[in-house]
This record gives structure tokens, sequence and C-alpha cells, in this order.
């Protein structure tokens, strides 16, 4: 059995000593990597890209030298930016993995996140209480977002410019808000990385916010809880720190045009332009792409995901727990009954996205309706 970082470095490793002997010769040991990227398919790589249990059996393992091996494993994710932590491996020299493997490897996943969720919760509450004692100081707008830039509390006014529900505490990782206004997800996420080195980092940009025509100053501020960064406090109309650039397209420290990648068979991937992806549905963990080469599966697992990976795009916006859809696709707007709305797509099947009542709000501001 082995432990593996989240680039796939083997920290440490246990089993019998002559099994782990032929590991050990086969690579399979600590300080080597098994990422994707190294060593082609493997288990421990592979569940990386994963967010299921997955068991890599013998010959279909890239690296002919592992033929004689099958392997399970299960990557551990951070509950609040969804990123991989860690992977738990567990393989079999010229055996197959006992049946109760997998389930193993769930349960310990899943008992290793609860304990980080519980975590998570705790830093919400710490988050909570950061922006409650700041709020009391400043008659600026203000939130508090937790390290991927999703919303703990916004006061009313920051609400309406993130486009969430305003002083309405969100402590829970798994109900946190997803703000409609994409500069500040990345903005928070650089904040993120340069507070990670730099404790005493404080910093602002600009951004457009919907309330007016010409950019907006953001400071943003990071909350610490017992030496480790869980969030931070975004003050508009504050500036403080490092000045970082804003980008020209309103956003920040945006990178070049973003590829969607897609799988049209197993090992064959299409690289699709934003423009090209209509919609992107969640059926379980897959995610299934509307696009103008048709409908393809997505190569990153799970809809929360590739929410969070074209965030700062600011072309896609999630309308249902089910579908996240391309602003810019949208041809026509169904109003029905009791303010439901249906949108209509500009793709030949005039495909039909229902908006959640949760939603509403968000997509009649994205869309000025």
């Amino acid at each position: 059995m082995t432990i593996a970082d989240a680039s796939g470095r083997v920290l440490t490793s246990w089993g019998d000593k002559n099994t782990r002997s032929i590991a050990t010769a086969s690579g399979l040991a600590p300080w080597f990597s098994w990422s994707e990227g190294a060593v082609g398919t493997n288990s421990m790589g592979t569940a990386l890209e994963n967010r299921r249990a997955l068991t890599i059996r013998q010959s279909e393992h890239w690296a002919e030298a592992f033929h004689d091996w099958s392997c399970g494993a299960i990557a551990v994710r951070d509950v609040v930016s969804k990123e991989p932590l860690a992977v738990l491996n567990i393989s079999c020299w010229r055996n197959d993995l006992p049946p109760s493997a997998q389930k193993w490897l769930e349960s310990a996943a899943t008992h290793t996140q609860n304990s980080l969720r519980r975590r998570a919760h705790d830093d919400g509450t710490e988050l909570l209480a950061a922006y409650t004692q700041a709020r009391g100081k400043s008659s600026e707008p203000l939130a508090a977002v937790d390290t991927a830039g999703s919303v703990v509390i916004a006061d009313d006014i920051a609400s309406i410019m993130l486009g969430v529900p305003g002083s309405t505490a969100a402590i829970d990782p798994a109900v946190r808000w997803t703000p409609q206004l994409p500069p500040v997800i990345h903005a928070t996420r650089y904040a993120t990385k340069r507070a990670a080195t730099d404790p005493g980092w404080t910093g602002s940009t600009q951004i457009f916010t919907p309330l007016a025509d010409e950019p907006s100053s953001i400071g943003i501020r990071p909350v610490f809880l017992r030496g480790n960064l869980i969030g931070h406090l975004i003050s508009f109309g504050a500036f403080t720190g490092e000045q970082f650039p804003q980008a020209e397209t309103g956003g920040v420290l945006l990178g070049q045009a973003r590829r969607i990648v897609a799988l049209r068979e197993e090992n064959l991937m299409v690289l699709l332009d934003t423009s090209e992806v209509t919609v992107a549905e969640a059926e379980g963990n897959e995610v299934w792409l509307l696009t103008d080469e048709g409908k393809l599966r997505s190569a990153i697992s799970g809809l929360d995901k590739l929410e969070n990976d074209l965030a700062d795009t600011g072309s896609f916006l999630r309308v249902h727990r089910q579908y996240l859809v391309n602003l810019s696709r949208i041809r026509e707007i169904d109003r029905r009954d009791k303010g439901e709305l249906v949108l209509v797509m500009d793709n030949p099947e005039r495909t039909m996205v229902p908006v959640s009542r949760r939603n509403t709000r968000a997509v009649r501001r994205a869309l000025s309706i």
C-alpha cells in the first residue's frame, strides 16, 4: 500500500517485505513519481484525474514493467478547492485485487474527507467572525470568501455585485455561494497563492462590477487560523498592499485563450475553444458537453470542478445544479408560470435548459433582464 502527494510522488509505503522489495525494483517506493505525465496510465496518477476509486489491472498499465501488477487507488480532495491533496493506493503482484479493496479505499477516503469537511466548517465559522469584526470597523461593502473564492458571507451591497444572497452566511463548504463576478474568483486565487508563501501579504486590484461603467478597486486581506490560510476579506473600494494588475478583459491576471478538453473516444482528446461549447450537463460524476462537434464527454469529471476551472473566463454560468451554460450561446429566454425561466440555446437542436429558483437572480443579472 502506498500514499502519494497531489503530484503523484510516493510519500510512504508498507506491506510484506518480499512484495515491497519487488515494488521498489519497479519504482513503487517513496520519492518515485507516478503521475500520468511521468509514467502514463496507472492507478495513482489516473486517480488524481478522477473523482472515484478506480482499478488498473496488469496490461492496462501503460508501463510494460508494471504488467504484473494490479492496483486500485482513490484521490483525497480538498473540500474547498476540490483539488487533490493525496492519493491512496493498493497494489497486488501477480494477483487480482481482493473484492473488498475498492470499498476499503472509498471508506478511507470518505473518513479523511469528513475530517477535512469538519475543519472547513470550523474555518467558515472563523471567516464569519473575522467578517463580523471587520464589518464593525468599516463602511465599505465587504465579503468573506474561502481560498477558492466561494462566498461565505457578503453584506447587502457586496452581495449585489457578487450576485449572491445578501447577509446570508454559508459556513458549510458544500453550500457556499459561487460569485457571478469571475474576476473576483481569479483575484482570490492569486491572493491565495501569494498569502500561502507570505502570511503578511495584502493586495488590491481593479475589476468591473454590474453597478459601474468604470472599474472599481477591491482590497484583499487574508485570514489565518492557527497559522493556516482559510480565506480572505474583500473590501470594495479599498486600496491596500500590493497593487496587482487588471487584465484588458476586465479580469485580473488572465492567461491565454482557454481550451476545454473533451473525449471523443477513450484515447482521443478534442481541444475546444470555449465558444464551441454550448452547455455542460452533469450525469453523475461524468460531464457531457453539447458542442459544435456534437455531444462529447468532458475530460474533467464533476460539474463543480469544470465550473471552477472555467470561472475566470467570464463566459459560463451555473444555472442549475445539473447545468452550466455558455452565456454567449443563449438565443431565447422562455418565461414560465411563477417566474420560472428556461433558456433556449442557439445550437441546431435548440436545447432547452431549466434555471433553478436559486440561480434565477444571477441569470437575470448576467443577461440584464
